[in-house]
């Protein structure tokens, strides 16, 4: 199995898609980076020899943050934000969305299963 950027990608996909199993790189920069290497983007990974590998390899080194680093870079931001009190820092304190999504219905992945509240039964006047 072909190692790029410390990380094992499927061998019997198109590069193209191959290259995306690495953290921090989309459609976008997989394609990027195969036109500043020369390789056709339509070769099977397991195809590729040490050369067309090692020159993958330095420009992901070269040009682009991904795995740990960038994972390590992400965590830095939320920190920072907590830290600065900003408003996004304390929706991600609180476990609730961040971008402004409607928490009165929906919200389930971020807020966790439902925790039922004893309430009122009915209001009788």
């Amino acid at each position: 199995m072909p190692r790029i950027a410390g990380v094992d990608i499927p061998e019997k996909k198109k590069i193209l898609y191959s290259l995306q199993y690495i953290h921090g790189i989309g459609p976008k920069f997989a394609a990027d980076i195969l036109a500043q290497t020369g390789i056709d983007k339509d070769r099977r990974a397991g195809d590729l020899n040490d050369q067309e590998l090692s020159s993958i390899n330095a420009v992901i080194d070269t040009g682009f943050v991904v795995e740990g680093a960038l994972r390590r870079q992400v965590q830095q931001d939320i920190q920072r934000l907590k830290d600065i009190r900003a408003y996004r820092g304390d929706r991600h304190r609180r476990g609730l969305p961040v971008r402004g999504q409607r928490t009165r219905t929906n919200a389930r992945t971020r807020k966790g299963r439902k925790k039922t509240v004893a309430g009122k039964k009915g209001v009788k006047g």
